[in-house]
């Protein structure tokens, strides 16, 4: 197949759309099922780049949930714990433990699932059985892997009434060094972004900590090759083998902190008896369930747990956490990793981090406020190593 002709691109009303390879050359994917569309293939080949990079460099399997050309969370195949599994709502799949491809898509999709609604998937390796029923019973848009066992292509066939989009890509397929994009009309060409990220790019470490433990290592290389492939400006907390916060596509450093801080205490609270043993109604639909938990974490928890309206989520009125309780929970943890796709311009930024547990971080470096940035790690006793590279992604 040279060239796939699509329903529309971004929008309705952008006709005709399709993708081809340049020179007639044959696309290096199969499509098993569906129909995908433009965005889709966007996420598709980004969040294949991703998983793919992540494997290679962690050695282990890996899984990325996408939205809109950026990761919601990307995870290496790594055991959940039980507090884990309930919060991500797969401490009934049978056999979970026994795939770690399903663990890691198990912690990507469970990372920010309200950003994963209607995701599209990508994994490094073979999708299995087990991997395949986590995704069946997800609101998802598509799904791109080297490949399927036919218990897994038979589950994943029944999604979506039998049009979910199901790709297989070749895992050898290499593209050219030089890439090409138009924008008005107008088309530019650069270098493919070949960067490989390792541990040898945590090497140059300027606080006076300089102990950066291995797991600490796995967790920046994971928080930067997500990164990689993110709309910029962005940042990227990541622990225990995944990302837990990513904050995507903000013109402001610090608004990306923001964001992706947030998103990472929400991820600790979710696991936290607070919320594991919220009384949800037995029939409340997934979405319902993660939009209810979403906002009693936040400062509007009276919308789904007021007087009026608690009994449309919960069997019995919960009682409202106040920010005194959501801190103490949220400041005894410890070891979070942070990487920027670029420099850190102010120390705001690591004042930020630091209430969410980060105790190490990896940025390009290159501010004429490094020494401020510096200075905020050294006070707070954390690690942060240098790594001379900018990773903007457009």
């Amino acid at each position: 197949m040279t060239e796939f002709e699509l329903k529309y691109g971004c929008n309705p009303n952008q006709k005709p759309a399709k993708i081809f390879m340049r020179g007639g050359g044959e696309l290096p994917i199969t499509i098993l099922n569906g129909h995908p569309g433009y965005i889709n293939f966007l996420d598709a080949f980004n969040s294949w780049q991703l998983v793919k990079e992540l494997s290679s460099a962690t050695g282990s399997c890996a899984a990325a949930s996408f939205k809109h050309v950026s990761p919601t969370s990307a995870a290496v195949g790594r055991k959940l714990p039980d507090e884990l599994k309930r919060a991500c709502f797969v401490d009934d799949i049978d056999g979970l433990d026994d795939s770690l491809l399903a663990c890691a898509y198990a912690r990507a999709r469970g990372t920010d699932r309200m950003s994963s609604f209607g995701d599209w998937i990508a994994l490094s390796g073979v999708c299995d059985k087990v991997t395949a029923g986590i995704i069946k019973r997800e609101v998802s848009d598509g799904i791109i892997a080297p490949g399927y066992t036919p218990e897994a292509l038979e589950l994943l066939k029944s999604k979506k009434h039998g049009v979910y989009n199901i790709v297989q890509i070749d895992p050898d397929y290499v593209p050219k060094t030089q890439e090409t994009k138009q924008v008005f009309g107008v088309t530019f060409e650069q270098g493919r972004n070949n960067f490989e990220i390792g541990a040898e790019l945590l090497k140059n470490i300027v606080t006076k900590n300089r102990e950066l433990p291995d797991f600490a290592v796995r967790d920046l290389i994971i928080s930067l090759i997500t990164l990689k492939y993110t709309q910029s400006n962005s940042v990227c907390f990541a622990s225990d083998g995944q990302a837990i916060g990513v904050g995507a596509g903000q013109q402001s450093r610090i608004h990306c902190t923001r964001l992706a801080g947030s998103k990472a205490d929400n991820w600790h609270l979710r696991q936290s008896p607070m919320v594991l043993e919220l009384p949800f109604i037995a029939e409340l639909p997934r979405a319902a369930r993660d939009n209810a938990i979403d906002v009693y974490l936040s400062e509007e928890s009276d919308d789904v747990r007021g007087d009026g309206v608690w009994r449309e989520f919960f069997t019995e009125q919960p009682r409202k956490l106040s920010y005194e309780e959501k801190r103490a929970y949220l400041s005894k943890i410890k070891g979070v990793s942070l990487g920027s796709d670029a420099f850190f311009p102010f120390g705001d930024n690591i004042i930020r981090a630091s209430r969410s547990g980060v105790s190490f971080v990896a940025q390009p470096g290159g501010s004429v406020r490094d020494g401020e940035v510096i200075g905020e790690c050294d006070s707070r006793n954390m690690v942060m190593a240098f790594t001379g590279m900018r990773l903007f992604h457009h």
